[in-house]
């Protein structure tokens, strides 16, 4: 994960694409780990999977604090039985009303079989209409890309995010094209 600028609000230095489509979500994430205007590391892993490997996360934002959030998700999964809405809704509530968590400089991603969510710090936790979801600074790029090829194009959710994150990777310097890429079949 990278530094965070906070002189807009926005959190820049990654990008994590969401795709759910037909019978499967995928997620990817770059692997470019960027300190001011250098770049640190090139393969670094932004998604993973948690909760016996049926969640799969996606982080943007200060890598101390992503891991943290992660493991507070996995610790609501793990007390309301794997049910991603209910943990997703506990963790952002959480992570707006506690004084330790407000200070956290992180966005997520969150997608089981069944539902794909962005949570943050706002106490936002979103599920989207088109099954396209993307965080970090080359957000923008690839939500667009990966939206126009679903309306667009047959290709399937991981064709869709490798495609999308080419892009978002061309226009984003904080973005490169080392992919850490993660499937779920869909029930």
């Amino acid at each position: 994960m990278e530094s965070v600028s906070k002189t807009d609000g926005r959190i820049r230095g990654t990008t994590i694409l969401a795709v759910r489509r037909g019978g499967q979500v995928a997620m990817a994430g770059d692997g470019q780990v960027t300190l001011n205007d250098g770049i640190l590391k090139h393969h670094a892993r932004k998604v993973r999977r948690i909760y016996n490997r049926k969640i799969i996360v996606g982080f943007a934002g200060a890598t101390a604090d992503a891991l943290h959030l992660s493991e507070r998700l996995e610790g609501k999964l793990e007390r309301f039985n794997g049910n991603l809405t209910r943990s997703a809704v506990e963790l952002a509530r959480d992570w707006r009303t506690d004084k330790y968590l407000r200070r956290l400089e992180a966005m997520m991603i969150a997608a089981d079989a069944e539902k794909l969510f962005l949570i943050s710090g706002n106490g936002d936790v979103i599920e989207p209409d088109s099954g396209v979801l993307a965080i970090g600074s080359g957000a923008p790029s690839a939500q667009a890309a990966a939206t126009a090829l679903m309306e667009h194009t047959g290709l399937d959710a991981v064709e869709i995010c490798k495609a999308s994150m080419a892009i978002a990777s061309r226009m984003c310097v904080y973005t490169n094209d080392s992919l850490t890429l993660e499937t779920i079949a869909v029930s």
